[in-house]
């Protein structure tokens, strides 16, 4: 079981790694992407349990609404403003900002 975690948790980074700068998805999408359709949040706690200092970017994962879930919004926000990405009524568009692969 612990192998299915494993290769799970590594399909996700794999494709939030792959999320060019100024793109955004959704938690559901990295989880169809990865092959765990219904799996939004088991997304949600694989970048949970990120080291601190990671690479992969994090940040560019949303909830389906075009909100940000972290728990430190302000600093996403902050990662995602720099990357271009511009937020309307505390939203980001997924229909422009949205990463299509």
């Amino acid at each position: 079981m612990t192998e299915r975690i494993e290769e799970g948790q590594e399909r996700i980074w794999q494709v939030v790694y792959a999320i060019p700068v100024g793109k955004v998805a959704t938690y559901g999408q990295i989880a169809k992407l990865a092959g765990m359709p219904a799996h939004a949040r088991l997304v949600g706690r694989v970048l949970s349990r990120l080291p601190a200092g990671t690479k992969l970017p994090w940040h560019r994962v949303i909830n389906a609404q075009g909100r940000l879930s972290n728990p430190n919004p302000l600093r996403q926000k902050s990662r995602l403003e720099k990357e271009g990405v511009t937020f309307v009524n505390g939203r980001v568009s997924l229909k422009f900002y949205g990463w299509l692969p």
